[in-house]
């Protein structure tokens, strides 16, 4: 397959999708508050963005995926590495650790909204907190796959603690750190809807609960796409960071 289709292919299975789409609509008969057409939902898009409501909404919730996991990866970062460092520190944080997992991020927000107020800071809370283990985990892996040899040679030449860390650990533990960030991600996007859905006055998430309680399912799936557009977004960012700062794995 040439390199020049298979660019295309990612945008030709978009079009299929749409199409079956909207030959499901036309077989079916179904009613659009069911299942609108996508013409439907282009223009309820088109309408929202218009009135500016579409744009608004979208602002907080990327506000809100952008603060929590800015958060959520700069502490796991710091802990993470913390724990790859001392096996004591990690047993002791260990069991906290697998307890705030084993607790689905849904139950737990309506107690972060009801401590922390319907604002932002919840929504922040929240997304941080999702975004936060899978960091943490690729960190501590990433930092303890540095061959120890290298750790031989940093201190042969009186390499100094910062230097180690810049120098080897960081470099060294980038591919496994640039990978937890991509799956932190697209989950910030998860964690900030969370939030809207418990209680927010703004957001993609609070659309979505309008769209719902008014039967306006075409606002739903705008508010969906939205989300998805948002999550690729992130994602792709991620990716030309590793396109960036991973530049040297292609010579191997």
């Amino acid at each position: 397959m040439k390199p020049s289709f298979s660019r295309w292919l990612g945008l030709i299975s978009i079009l299929l999708g749409i199409l079956a789409w909207d030959v499901i609509v036309r077989v079916s008969d179904l009613p659009k508050f069911i299942l609108p057409s996508p013409m439907d939902v282009w223009t309820r898009m088109l309408k929202s963005l218009a009135d500016g409501s579409l744009l608004l909404h979208t602002g907080y919730t990327l506000i809100e995926i952008l603060l929590g996991l800015f958060f959520g990866v700069c502490f796991a970062t710091i802990i993470g590495y913390m724990l790859a460092k001392s096996r004591s520190l990690e047993k002791i944080l260990s069991p906290y650790l697998v307890a705030s997992q084993a607790i689905p991020i849904v139950a737990v927000a309506p107690l972060l909204v009801l401590w922390f107020g319907s604002g932002i800071t919840s929504k922040v809370l929240i997304c941080a907190l999702i975004v936060f283990f899978p960091v943490l985990v690729n960190t501590v892996v990433g930092v303890r796959a540095v061959p120890p040899a290298l750790y031989d040679l940093m201190n042969s030449v009186r390499a100094t603690r910062w230097q180690i860390l810049l120098k080897l650990e960081l470099p060294a533990s980038l591919p496994v750190l640039l990978g937890g960030l991509r799956i932190g991600a697209t989950l910030s996007v998860i964690g900030a809807i969370v939030g809207e859905l418990v209680d927010a006055k703004n957001g993609l998430g609070f659309l979505l609960k309008v769209g719902d309680f008014q039967y306006d399912t075409a606002m739903v799936f705008v508010a969906v796409f939205m989300l998805v557009s948002l999550a690729l977004m992130l994602y792709g960012i991620v990716t030309m960071l590793e396109r960036r700062f991973l530049k040297w794995q292609e010579k191997f």
